[in-house]
């Protein structure tokens, strides 16, 4: 799909970056699914293409990455193997976010800029626990800070910690009792109490490794506290966008199988290859013109997101809406991709199978289809 396109000598370069990664995920993509963890030479490549601080302003080392170039990569990555775009994702999302808001001390940061500008370090926010599920859904976290002098103790659960044990911080939600409200801790991955639980055990995007996270009596100074919830009214985050983004990947990557399938399989009955069915036709057709759609409703918010950045207040429902049609596009072509390959799909052999299986996932990240719908309906 996107070989369609036109792109600037610089978004040539940074998909060619993509590309690479794709690579090594595509050629890790069964270990992945199989051993339900992501695998250590996906995520050597990642940081030898120096991904991790794209996101990062040019003084900081990194290529102040835009919303859409984000996208492009991400769905580039996803054509591979959804289950690396999607993790990695999280913390390029979690990165930009960091650039854009500022939501810590200057000093913080920056430190932490550095790290991941010089040694590629990846994060994630460690939100979802047993008891509240998706945080979009405003649970209060059961996990809780405690204050003692000059420390924090935590301790809790947390669930759909994606890349678990692939992360060099864990950017934690927790109930901070002594001021009584939600924070975040950043906490590194070697600290005293820390520990994964490898519960990751799912239908789809098994090489997410989004095992459990467990905090038990952790200590941490009074600085790991880095963020806490503020009264303002939430800042809509177009790096959401890298779901669907991933989503449509998957849905190329299964398109683009099921093309050389119908191209290459011919049955005896058949003087052509299946290519040639009118019904076979009509399903590529179909896919295409999906696709089509999904993509332009994704890449042309992702640039007015760009364009316009005193705007992007008012995108909040668009933002949404984007998610819920391009992943529910994306089932739809896997599933016609399925259709065109018929029973063989079905096969471990095949990748159909894995394609079929991880884009389902795609409903279940926020935001939910039924609060999107929800929220368009309330604004009309």
């Amino acid at each position: 799909m996107l070989t369609k396109w036109v792109f600037t000598e610089r978004q040539a370069s940074l998909i060619e970056k993509a590309e690479r990664i794709k690579e090594t995920a595509y050629a890790h993509a069964e270990e992945a699914d199989e051993n339900a963890s992501f695998p250590d030479e996906v995520m050597d490549k990642i940081k030898e293409e120096q991904y991790p601080s794209l996101p990062l302003i040019q003084n900081l080392g990194g290529e102040n990455i835009t919303l859409y170039e984000f996208l492009l990569m991400q769905e580039k990555i996803a054509e591979g193997d959804g289950s690396v775009a999607l993790s990695i994702g999280w913390h390029m999302g979690v990165m930009m976010e960091l650039r854009d808001e500022r939501p810590w001390q200057e000093e913080r940061l920056d430190r932490l800029m550095k790290e991941v500008a010089g040694e590629q370090k990846v994060l994630n926010r460690i939100a979802s626990e047993p008891a509240t599920g998706s945080p979009t859904r405003g649970g209060m976290p059961e996990t809780t800070a405690r204050r003692e002098e000059n420390s924090y103790i935590l301790t809790g659960r947390k669930t759909f910690a994606s890349l678990a044990d692939h992360l060099d911080y864990y950017l934690v939600s927790s109930y901070v009792e002594d001021i009584d409200t939600i924070g975040w801790f950043l906490i590194p991955k070697q600290t005293a109490g820390v520990s994964v639980e490898k519960t990751w055990d799912t239908l789809g995007m098994r090489g997410t490794e989004s095992d459990d996270l467990l905090m038990k009596d952790v200590t941490l100074p009074v600085d790991a506290l880095v963020e806490t919830k503020s009264s303002k009214p939430p800042v809509p985050k177009g790096w959401l966008l890298h779901i669907p983004a991933c989503y449509l990947g998957i849905a190329v990557g299964a398109r683009n199988e099921a093309v050389e399938f119908a191209k290459n399989f011919q049955p005896n009955s058949l003087d052509t290859p299946i290519s040639e069915v009118p019904h076979i036709q009509d399903k590529i057709g179909t896919m295409e013109w999906k696709l089509l759609q999904a993509h332009s409703f994704l890449y042309d918010t992702a640039r007015k997101w760009d364009e316009y950045p005193e705007r992007r207040n008012e995108w909040a429902e668009e933002l949404g809406a984007v998610k819920l049609a391009v992943t529910n596009a994306a089932q739809e072509v896997v599933d016609l991709a399925m259709r065109i390959t018929g029973g063989r799909g079905l096969s471990r052999r095949q990748p159909f199978e894995k394609y079929y299986r991880d884009v389902r996932a795609g409903l279940h990240n926020p935001p939910m289809d039924d609060a999107v719908i929800s929220m368009l309906a309330r604004n009309v």
